[in-house]
């Protein structure tokens, strides 16, 4: 794909075209991964591409706040800011159950849509998402940053020229540490509803939800119809409603066998990745660095970094060029039939008192799953679930075919 617009020599970010204005953003949701969002404003302003031009937040804001911008316009209702500011980009980062209200809103008010994953609570709501965008015709791009990486058609290029083989199947792993204060960080944190409101807010849907989208694509199987069978392992150590460790295995329309296993509670904080096994080789995919290492029959390891592009930068593309978006909403809807079968699965199991312990963290304290590091990494390597790898909690969970 050709470069969204204009970059300076040297390389960096692209610059607006001459002549052209920066394109007014909206952000709603500050807090929180809000940051990353306004330190990548921050970037793109200073191109000259984008300006903040609105924030929409339920908490207050001190004067001056955010640093570094001139001062936005400031509001609680989103579609009444995105109107006063005429805003052609809305970048939505709120809680999940607020996500498709708001970004139908925005998109009501003639705004394109930069919307965090998960795009939605239920597949219900990402139908009425998707309807709705539609009808508007406004863009929407979802949030899934890793699948801007250049990596994936590197990855999925390798695989199309044999370079493993027949594909085996295709597994992730992510051991992340968080301790129990990130479950006390909003209302919402860890819950699978609010009241009757959706949330599901567990370790595959949200933490660790770009491990599962990542396979998907890596398999080309992002459309809702790309998926079959699913089968769901969801346990939790922590104190929480929705899952912190668990574990999915799906079949694919066209055959291909995806796993991932994922924790919160690890013994050691880890970068996630996913591996392509083939009958002579592998590729895996650190997606948070782009980085790829090929290993095959016959050959030295080959590893590489690719570039990204910015989700942000490709909407305005898109917008301004017709680039094709990297991330349509129909795009997740292989990644929604996971969540709608985390939301529609039994509660997940709570793990024994043995199963885990406290460690000290930063500020507070976390809870560690024993040996749960070694089978996240060998649900990936064999394909398997948790229950499959010999842990009593974990045989007495069971599975949940959906």
């Amino acid at each position: 794909m050709r470069d969204a617009s204009p970059r300076p020599a040297g390389g960096g970010p692209p610059v607006a075209p001459s002549g052209a204005a920066p394109v007014p953003v909206v952000l709603a949701g500050a807090r929180g991964h809000g940051a990353w969002h306004l330190e990548n404003l921050r970037r793109l302003s200073a191109t000259g591409l984008v300006r903040l031009a609105g924030i929409c937040d339920t908490a207050a804001l001190a004067p001056g706040e955010p640093a570094g911008f001139p001062e936005p316009a400031r509001g609680t209702d989103l579609g009444e800011l995105t109107a006063r500011t005429g805003a052609g980009i809305v970048i939505v980062c709120t809680p999940i159950h607020t996500h498709t209200d708001l970004a139908l809103a925005a998109a009501a008010q003639g705004a394109h849509v930069l919307l965090e994953k998960p795009p939605a609570p239920s597949y219900a709501a990402y139908e009425r998402l998707v309807a709705g965008v539609e009808a508007s015709g406004r863009a929407c791009q979802i949030g899934f940053q890793s699948l801007g990486s250049h990596a994936l058609a590197a990855v999925r290029a390798l695989v199309a020229d044999g370079a493993i083989g027949a594909v085996r199947g295709i597994g992730a792993a992510g051991n992340w540490v968080r301790e129990e204060h990130y479950f006390r960080r909003a209302a919402w944190s860890g819950r699978r509803r609010v009241g009757t409101t959706d949330v599901v807010d567990g370790v595959l849907t949200n933490p660790l939800a770009h491990a599962v989208a990542t396979a998907l694509a890596l398999d080309g199987s992002e459309r809702a119809e790309d998926v079959g069978a699913i089968e769901l392992e969801l346990f939790r150590a922590n104190a929480i409603e929705a899952d912190d460790t668990s574990a999915l295995r799906l079949r694919t329309a066209r055959g291909t066998i995806v796993t991932v296993t994922a924790t919160l509670c690890a013994e050691r904080n880890t970068e996630p990745y996913v591996v392509v096994h083939g009958d002579r080789g592998r590729v895996t995919f650190w997606y948070k660095q782009d980085r790829v290492l090929l290993q095959r029959a016959g050959h030295g390891p080959q590893e590489r970094r690719y570039g990204r592009t910015d989700l942000l930068e490709n909407l305005v593309a898109h917008v301004r060029h017709g680039e094709d978006l990297l991330v349509p909403p129909r795009a997740t809807g292989a990644f929604m039939k996971v969540v709608e079968a985390v939301r529609t699965a039994p509660d997940p199991v709570p793990l024994p008192p043995d199963a885990w312990r406290t460690e000290p963290g930063e500020r507070s304290v976390r809870r560690v799953v024993t040996g749960v590091d070694a089978m996240v990494t060998a649900g990936a390597e064999r394909l398997a679930l948790l229950s499959e790898m010999g842990a009593p909690w974990a045989a007495a969970g069971g599975v949940v075919p959906r």
